[in-house]
């Protein structure tokens, strides 16, 4: 077997291989990012395993090898303590630190999600990015009016009415061909919205998960989807505790001898999960149900913030019992019913 260590950057990479006693087989090679990687793989009689760190750009090369039929294990970046905390880095060391990870079997693996899910999560999260972009560009018509003092009374100013209004103005040449501008992108964007969440609606119809998830108050298809795209397998995770890690909702904790300090949620792991969790829990606290009277009681303790992040993470541990268990939110309500949980009634607090 030839263990091989690979620093991917954007334009290049730079590879180490050796073999199983920690002997370097050639001299380090830095390539550019293209079919050479492939090759040079290929020109040994034996085995070989890839030792990658999950960086920004990895998709494209892990898929490549696997087509290659050539064994890819893809490093957590923040577990290589031996990459990360090193005094002296560069590329070849980190390449050479990899390949000798995956030999001695101590590489830190990081998730990889089936292709699937992956594609699902570029479309969930392409969403997000046309909407931040919407959101950008209505602020800045926002601040135009400013501007120009001009107020007006509609609820949704770039609703249909609102929109007739804008095209009215009388302003000076350059705002009057800014807003004009800033009208035709959003136009475009809410087309291009409109697209994809018809492709959205129709991947959470035909997907158990999702509409198993859509039982929660408040979520919806894009939610939906989104939940189970970054929780991928939930039966990788041994326990709801080690979800709720995963979505950086536990508290930091510091132990020293016989003293033990928590502050606060560690926010490591995925932030899209850990932003639709804060989301959903926006509706679930008005609704009526375990989750509400969990939230009012610790919002009268210890105040609205720790009151929310606590209910976050118990919303999470009931996802990660819908999914694993096959339950419906009505059904976690039930069970939590017949354990004596407290129950509140909207309006009571």
């Amino acid at each position: 077997m030839i263990y091989v260590g690979l620093d991917l950057h954007k334009n290049f990479s730079v590879i180490t291989m050796m073999d199983a006693q920690g002997k370097e087989m050639v001299k380090q090679k830095k390539l550019a990012n293209d079919s050479e990687i492939v090759k040079l793989l290929h020109e040994f009689d034996q085995p070989v395993a890839v030792a990658m760190e999950a960086t920004r750009s990895w998709y494209w090369l892990y898929d490549l090898l696997e087509e290659e039929g050539i064994e890819v294990k893809l490093s957590h970046p923040l577990k290589t303590k031996a990459i990360a905390s090193a005094k002296v880095k560069n590329d070849k060391i980190d390449s050479r630190i990899l390949a000798h990870l995956l030999r001695a079997d101590l590489l830190p693996l990081s998730y990889v999600p089936p292709k699937s899910i992956r594609m699902q999560r570029e479309l969930l999260r392409y969403r997000a990015s046309l909407v931040k972009i919407q959101t950008g560009v209505k602020n800045r018509v926002h601040a135009m009016l400013a501007k120009n003092n001009i107020t007006h009374d509609f609820t949704d100013l770039f609703g249909k009415q609102g929109k007739a209004f804008l095209s009215s103005l009388t302003l000076p040449e350059i705002y009057r061909m800014a807003l004009d501008g800033y009208l035709s992108v959003l136009d475009e964007l809410e087309q291009q919205i409109k697209v994809v969440n018809k492709k959205i609606v129709a991947s959470a119809k035909d997907d158990e998960e999702a509409r198993l998830l859509m039982t929660i108050p408040g979520v919806g298809y894009y939610s939906a989807l989104l939940i189970k795209s970054e929780i991928g397998d939930v039966n990788r995770f041994p326990s709801a505790k080690q979800l709720c890690a995963y979505a950086g909702l536990i508290p930091s904790t510091y132990s020293s001898g016989d003293t033990t300090f928590h502050g606060h949620i560690i926010k490591q792991g995925s932030k899209w999960l850990r932003w639709i969790t804060a989301e959903a829990i926006e509706h679930c606290i008005t609704k009526p149900g375990h989750l509400q009277a969990f939230y009012w009681r610790l919002e009268r303790r210890k105040g609205r913030k720790i009151a929310k992040v606590a209910t976050e993470r118990k919303l999470l541990e009931w996802v990660y019992h819908m999914l694993k268990e096959r339950r419906t939110f009505e059904e976690m309500e039930r069970i939590a019913s017949n354990r004596g949980e407290p129950v509140s009634v909207s309006g009571s607090k």
